[in-house]
Order: C-alpha cells, then structure tokens, then sequence
C-alpha cells in the first residue's frame, strides 16, 4: 500500500503526494490551480480559489489571515525544494528558534529526520539567540543498539555503558550526517551528546504524551549544554 501526504487546512489546500513521486520528508508536490509562495520569515503561503472567504463574523481576523492581494497567511514555516517541486514543511512559525546569527531553524523538522534511525528513541535540538550553531540531545534506542553491538562483537554491561562507547558515537554520528545534509548550512547540527538515560516523564523531562519539555531539560542538563558550547570534551553528570 502506497501512503502518500498532503498540505491542507480548513480554510484552504495546497499540496500533495502524486503517485510515483512520494518523499516521504516533504508533503507533496503544488496542486493545480494553487500558487504557494514562502515569505522571508519562512512562513508558508497560499494563494488559490480554492480558499474560506473569512472567519465567521470576524472580520479582523479574517483581515490578519488573508491580505489585500489575497494570500493566505497559514503561520506555517516551510520551503520548496527546487530540485523536485516539492513543498517540506517544518512546523508552526511561531515555534522556529533563533540563532544568534538571526537565522531561525525547526526543532521538530530535525527531531522528526534523525528519529527515523532505528538507533535513536528521542533527540532534543538546541540553539538559541545566544547560540551560533544548532548542537542536539541524543537518547539511543536500547534495544535496537544493543542488537547492533551484540552483532558487532561490542562488549558492554549497561545502559550507561553501552551509550557512551565511541562505536555508538560513530553511528550516531553519521545519522545526524545523512540528515544534515539534506538542512541549510544553518541548521544542521554541529555536536550532538548522547545522554546516559532515556528521558523520563515521571522526571518531567517529557509529557504524558511523550513530547518534550524543552525548558525543564534544558535547565536540567544545563551542565551539559555548557560544554557543548564551552568546547569541553568531558562533563560529570
């Protein structure tokens, strides 16, 4: 069975997967009759007949949506990929972090990208306005590594053991290279930690849900944060 994506809202539709051309990182290719446009802070466009004509007795609204020109503002950030047409979207506009560098870059898209890997359960990505470059939180799918390293003839005795071999830091390493390469310069992740523990929601680090509580583990492994940036080779955690 084919799966295929689209880009839609209630208030209008923009693109989607045609048979023979699915990219499973993007969602699809412009509909016909369909003009998208990316906006300089990255937000996703839209211009069509086939749109709502306004919010229900709200006029303001209506007006903060759509301009005089008649696009669409969706609060969407994402961008077309030139080679192949198709639009990839990355997340709200809204939740783009800022680099000191003024460019701004998706947590989710990235996370999303390298999660993909068997090896990796959870990832945080971290930046910042006083950050120069994109650095990540890495927490390895145990069972998936221990099988790697049983099979690789790889001795370990934990999980903290088993996280911390330089053999693990190289497959790591080269999951986050297949998917930076596919990033702007920008946005790709320059250090990566592997944590010595999963993530824990009874800690607090994630919801119930499993999504990440980006300010309680930043504050949390603050430690580990500072030598990604302060260039330290080692932390004691």
């Amino acid at each position: 069975m084919e799966l295929r994506q689209l880009y839609a809202s209630t208030e209008t539709f923009g693109t989607i997967h045609i048979p023979g051309d699915v990219r499973f990182e993007t969602v699809g290719v412009i509909v016909p009759g369909v003009e998208i446009k990316i906006a300089d802070d990255q937000e996703i466009l839209i211009r069509t007949q086939a749109r709502f004509k306004g919010y229900y007795k709200n006029p303001e609204k209506t007006g903060e949506a759509i301009d005089q020109e008649g696009w669409y503002y969706t609060g969407d950030a994402g961008h077309i990929d030139e080679a192949t047409g198709h639009l990839i979207y990355l997340e709200r506009v809204k939740d783009l972090i800022e680099l000191s560098s003024g460019e701004k870059f998706s947590p989710q898209y990235i996370e999303g990208r390298v999660k993909f890997s068997p090896y990796v359960q959870d990832m945080m990505t971290i930046g910042g306005w006083d950050m120069d470059f994109v650095s990540a939180i890495i927490v390895i799918d145990f069972q998936n590594v221990s099988r790697w390293a049983e099979k690789n003839g790889i001795a370990f005795t934990t999980y903290v053991d088993l996280s911390q071999k330089p053999e693990v830091y190289d497959i790591i390493r080269q999951e986050i290279e297949r998917v930076n390469k596919s990033l702007p310069e920008y946005s790709r992740v320059k250090k990566f930690v592997i944590l010595h523990k999963e993530f824990d929601a009874d800690e607090a680090e994630l919801t119930r849900t499993r999504k990440l509580r980006r300010g309680a583990l930043q504050e949390k492994y603050s430690d580990l944060l500072e030598a990604i940036y302060g260039d330290q080779r080692k932390v004691m955690v």
